[in-house]
């Protein structure tokens, strides 16, 4: 295709200008899930240091700092032995319960505040979104690079409450499958917060569904009692069993308290929900990637 151009002239006669406007994009246009993910890969240092930059920054305005990342899992942990444990009896033929409510908890808050903050991703900067064209999954991602770097220490302080707190466990390879399950842990929760992002950005009191939701889940994820309490109600206890926080729970407990070799089934079960989550996620959160710098 050729265009003429009447700002350049020689010896009086019009120039012809050859210009191929088959490269040529509309601002802001979605590109091509393939290229969508090649420019996520290119903006993997933006991704990292944003991450790292809010972990530092994310308590400085606390006393504590950095401090209640580890007490804010560790008080709620004391919070809900308190209850259930002492008050509810709700550790009655469960095996060091202690330890099974400290992995519970930790593990839970780490996926509740990354899907809570995944959701919010583009409400929560859409100043950002509106003054810069980037893959705007790079914020979600960040979030949970985030995350995951922030509860380092905290993965740190379940391990040695678990080998001091009686009754102590015995430390085996076993403790080694626990970097595996986290890491699919991760990719469920970006997985789930790029699939909810989209809404919350159109519909912002969603949000407030979502942590009640969350809530609903940490209760039918077996975090503070035993999977026997539904024995009464076989459908409810396979629901229950199929749910990816129980099967990321259980293989965690098993590795650590029990000195137990999850089965491939738990394996197989939260390794399909991570990444069947992800690649929903992405579809989901590309198919809407245009309209994110128009919401209020």
């Amino acid at each position: 295709m050729t265009q003429t151009s009447a700002s350049a002239e020689q010896n009086d006669k019009p120039v012809t200008v050859a210009v191929d406007l088959r490269k040529v994009s509309r601002v802001g246009a979605k590109p091509p899930l393939l290229d969508y993910l090649v420019s996520l890969w290119n903006y993997r240092h933006f991704m990292l240091y944003d991450a790292r930059a809010r972990v530092q920054t994310g308590n400085s305005r606390d006393r504590l700092g950095s401090a209640w990342l580890l007490l804010d899992p560790l008080l709620n942990g004391l919070g809900y032995f308190a209850i259930f444990g002492l008050l509810l009896n709700a550790g009655r033929g469960v095996e060091n319960f202690i330890g099974y409510l400290i992995i519970g908890i930790f593990l839970f808050q780490m996926s509740s505040r990354s899907i809570v903050n995944g959701a919010r991703v583009i409400r929560t900067n859409q100043n950002v979104i509106q003054a810069f064209n980037f893959p705007r999954a790079t914020l979600a991602v960040a979030v949970n690079i985030r995350e995951l770097l922030a509860n380092i220490p905290v993965l740190i302080m379940m391990f040695l409450l678990v080998i001091f707190l009686a009754p102590v466990e015995e430390i085996t390879w076993r403790w080694v499958l626990v970097i595996p399950a986290v890491l699919l842990q991760v990719l469920f929760n970006l997985g789930a917060g790029l699939v909810l992002a989209p809404v919350v950005a159109k519909f912002n009191d969603l949000v407030h569904i979502i942590s009640f939701g969350m809530r609903f889940w940490m209760f039918t994820s077996c975090v503070m009692f035993s999977i026997e309490r539904y024995n009464s109600v076989p459908w409810l206890k396979s629901a229950v069993e199929a749910n990816p926080l129980y099967l990321l729970l259980t293989i965690v407990r098993e590795s650590v308290l029990y000195a137990q070799t999850p089965v491939w089934q738990s394996w197989a079960g939260l390794s399909a929900w991570a990444l069947g989550a992800l690649v929903l996620g992405i579809v989901v959160f590309w198919k809407r990637e245009e309209s994110y710098a128009g919401n209020n």
